[in-house]
């Protein structure tokens, strides 16, 4: 796991199944912790976040979903605990049938005080939900009056807290079971469950944090190992990726020579966008092959990089490229923005070449055309894919099938190719064979815009030519770059809001992640 030995950062970085949560949890219970006094202290915690997030003074009645497992004990507790502390407290109880330490958290409240109903009627007018209903592990879809009662509160405006996660959201996939509670907030116990980085749970957890515990962290690594499958890119991590500092003695080849491969007539701003993102990487020498009636314009908006004109089709995409270039010359290339599918014969030169690849766009969809496995299997030096969800089916029919579950669709991706597979979307994935699973844990709706993708392609492609980090993981590196990219985007949302997040302006915030990760303590 990168270099990170605090604990507290290998906590936020890791990310378990519902199957390893239980068995890290099992062996806490064997060490001697009783489950009871954990759930003390669980909910101890999540009261007190509560009181900060939702003072008294402005949500004074609480409403208390209690499910029949630990989940609904945990609700149960801070039921009470609210309740000690003056606010108006309610407990709906669907379930008769609890799990003996819900049943006495339960029964306890009850003797606070706390009304206990079986109908959400009562419930109705509350100024804020806490629901337990069930945490991670759920499997079974609700119906039924369950599910009609979820459905209501969903409808309410009050703002609602999950515990652990949303009921009715499965812990891996974030699938819906049926329905499921659209949480305001969502607080993940312990450590973060794979649905947080899954795409089709997001509308449903909210804002999302982790409550830490205090997991020892001999529990995690003797259930996940190291490196462990599924792990969270952070500002800290990230910093462990980035070519800082350089050394006080260099010069521009010993900082890396990336050769990008793009744009035609139609898609001039594919080639200028993927160039300014390798630009942010700080990549020592940039070359762009491009069509030659593009050379003008790269060369006024790049005027550092060697911009290399190459024959044009007629319909103005490059048509091959010039014997002036020797794929061995680079420490890395990146291909594919704005070629269009004409320049299939480009694609096929590339796959040759004895350094790190990136495709992205009309490269991945090329190389569909050449039987992405066989292809890719003949390389002798890696590949990075980085395909959104159309152009990944394309590329993996055999893998395509396990969407919406992007993590494993991914991961055996990248068993099949050998390859860095990078697949795009909310919560970004990125695996590659016999390592590591690496997440992206946040992004913003500000990066669906054309142009986009292009500017990452660059800045991967420019961090994978840097000879400084080419004994790292490159899976990391990539991660690093999707991190970087998303960053940007996020603060570039921040000032400009998520309509204002152009492709080219979203070139203009990638310094300020770096300045911000750098001056981090």
């Amino acid at each position: 796991m990168a270099h990170t030995t605090n604990r507290q950062e290998q906590i936020e970085q890791v990310v378990v199944t519902a199957q390893q949560m239980r068995e890290i949890e099992g062996r806490i219970f064997e060490a001697g912790m009783p489950v009871a006094a954990l759930m003390e202290k669980v909910a101890g915690l999540i009261s007190l976040r509560l009181q900060a997030l939702f003072p008294l003074s402005h949500y004074h009645r609480v409403g208390v979903l209690v499910g029949p497992g630990h989940n609904g004990g945990d609700a149960a507790v801070v039921a009470r605990e609210l309740h000690l502390q003056g606010y108006e407290v309610l407990i709906y109880r669907p379930i008769a049938k609890l799990k003996e330490l819900t049943s006495g958290h339960t029964q306890y409240a009850a003797s606070l005080g706390i009304p206990v109903y079986e109908q959400i009627e009562p419930l109705q007018n509350c100024d804020l939900i806490i629901d337990g209903l069930f945490g991670f592990g759920q499997t079974r879809s609700l119906s039924g009056n369950l599910a009609d009662a979820v459905n209501r509160f969903n409808q309410g405006s009050q703002p609602i807290v999950s515990i652990d996660l949303p009921s009715g959201i499965h812990t891996d996939t974030g699938e819906v079971l049926g329905t499921a509670v659209r949480a305001t907030r969502t607080f993940c116990l312990g450590l973060w469950k794979l649905a947080f980085l899954q795409d089709q749970a997001l509308e449903y957890i909210g804002k999302a944090e982790l409550i830490d515990f205090g997991i020892p962290a001999q529990d995690v690594w003797a259930i996940l190992k190291q490196p462990a499958g599924l792990l969270r890119m952070s500002a800290t991590v990230a910093r462990n990726y980035l070519p800082l500092p350089r050394p006080a003695v260099t010069y521009k080849y010993k900082e890396g020579h990336l050769l990008l491969i793009c744009g035609s007539r139609r898609y001039a701003g594919g080639a200028i966008l993927t160039g300014l993102g390798a630009r942010a990487s700080g990549v020592g020498m940039l070359s762009m092959a491009v069509p030659e009636s593009l050379k003008p314009l790269l060369v006024s908006h790049l005027p550092e990089a060697l911009i290399i004109g190459c024959p044009e089709t007629p319909a103005g995409a490059i048509a091959h490229l010039p014997e002036a270039i020797d794929l061995e010359d680079y420490s890395a290339i990146a291909c594919g923005p704005g070629l269009t599918r004409e320049a299939k014969p480009v694609i096929e030169s590339v796959i040759e070449a004895q350094c790190p690849l990136v495709l992205d766009a009309d490269g991945l969809n090329i190389l569909a055309e050449l039987r992405t496995i066989p292809t890719l299997l003949r390389r002798k030096t890696p590949t990075v894919l980085t395909p959104h969800v159309g152009e990944f089916k394309r590329l993996f029919p055999d893998s395509a099938g396990l969407l919406p579950d992007r993590v494993s669709a991914v991961w055996k991706a990248s068993q099949l190719s050998r390859a860095v597979v990078l697949l795009k979307g909310a919560r970004t994935a990125i695996a590659h064979a016999g390592s590591s699973v690496w997440l992206i844990p946040e992004s913003t709706p500000a990066l669906a815009r054309g142009g986009s993708g292009d500017v990452l392609t660059g800045l991967i492609g420019g961090l994978v030519a840097y000879p400084s980090l080419s004994e790292q993981p490159l899976e990391a590196i990539v991660a690093t770059a999707a991190w970087w990219h998303a960053q940007a985007g996020i603060l570039a949302a921040q000032e400009r809001t998520e309509l204002g997040v152009d492709a080219f302006t979203l070139t203009q915030y990638l310094m300020q992640v770096v300045q911000k990760a750098t001056l981090m303590p």
